[in-house]
């Protein structure tokens, strides 16, 4: 037992780090109600500005500043260049206009920075301590803490502010927000701005855990499965979705490929999730803290 609780404690605080990159896509979708696929491009590009920019000689803790002031002004202008002119458009060309801008931010990180790979140390010692028996990560613990800041945080803001509010509204429907005096494209400035915040936070997590590579843009991925089953337009739901795929991909890894004599390393953790995210789109396709929709045909 001390090591299935050792194996669901590693996988649930895996799970958080997907949750990070998952809230990313949320907070443009409650905002737009597209699915933006640049979140894994921007994560790896606050991740390697970040980087180069500390090996440069630059203090940690001002580099920090200094990123999340590029990654600010990196989503002031994707409003203004990408989605302004968009405004009113079917939710599909919003959709492939976020696929180019994945293309371009991933190109532009790389032609700033270069394409090599890098090591992010963060001033958080890597110590694991005993619990009950049960082995368990600081730097883990550390995530964790994180991401539930980062919660709290969110949650009162689209609960408890007007700017959270008409985040809502815009989201349900463009023309009516407009018709309402909700600043459409200030809205969407602010939520993307926040989201190039959150994808600074994710970066420099999953950069010291995996380095800093053109791979973590792929990170995207794995917050589809999380979102299919929190639900694209919940918080709370993203976080959700993060504890059950980081939970049940570890498991799948350790007791499915031993139970059937599988000597495959980590195939199953790459692909259990998506898998997972099929069966449950057949019984709940909204996800658990999805809002059903309800259309007149």
């Amino acid at each position: 037992m001390t090591f299935f609780f050792e194996v669901l404690i590693g996988g649930l605080l895996a799970g958080v780090m997907y949750s990070l990159v998952a809230l990313g896509f949320v907070l443009i979708y409650k905002a737009s109600g597209v699915f933006n696929f640049a979140q894994g491009a921007m994560v790896f590009f606050a991740a390697l500005t970040f980087i180069s920019i500390v090996e440069r000689g630059m203090n940690f803790w001002l580099a920090i500043a200094v990123t999340l002031a590029v990654m600010i002004a990196l989503g002031f202008a994707i409003e203004r260049v990408v989605l302004r002119p968009l405004v009113n458009q079917p939710q599909i060309t919003l959709f492939m206009a976020t696929i180019g801008l994945a293309y371009f931010v991933e190109g532009l990180a790389q032609g700033l920075w270069g394409a090599q790979v890098h090591a992010i140390e963060l001033p958080i010692r890597d110590v694991p301590f005993t619990v009950a028996g049960v082995n368990v990560s600081q730097f883990d613990l550390f995530i964790s803490g994180t991401a539930a800041v980062l919660v709290i945080a969110l949650a009162l803001f689209f609960n408890y502010t007007g700017i959270g509010r008409a985040l809502r509204a815009v989201a349900d429907d463009h023309q009516a927000a407009l018709s309402i005096g909700i600043p459409l494209e200030r809205i969407w400035g602010i939520v993307w701005a926040v989201a190039g915040f959150v994808a600074l936070v994710a970066g420099l997590l999953w950069g010291s855990r995996t380095g800093v590579q053109f791979a973590l843009t792929f990170t995207a991925l794995k917050a589809l499965p999380v979102l299919i089953l929190g639900g694209f337009d919940s918080i709370a739901g993203a976080i959700v979705g993060g504890l059950i795929v980081g939970a049940a991909e570890k498991l799948a890894e350790v007791y499915i490929g031993s139970s059937l004599g599988l000597n495959i390393g980590t195939g199953i953790e790459n692909w259990f999730p998506y898998a997972l995210a099929i069966l449950f789109l057949l019984v709940r396709p909204e996800g658990l803290f999805g809002e059903k929709r309800i259309e007149r045909v």
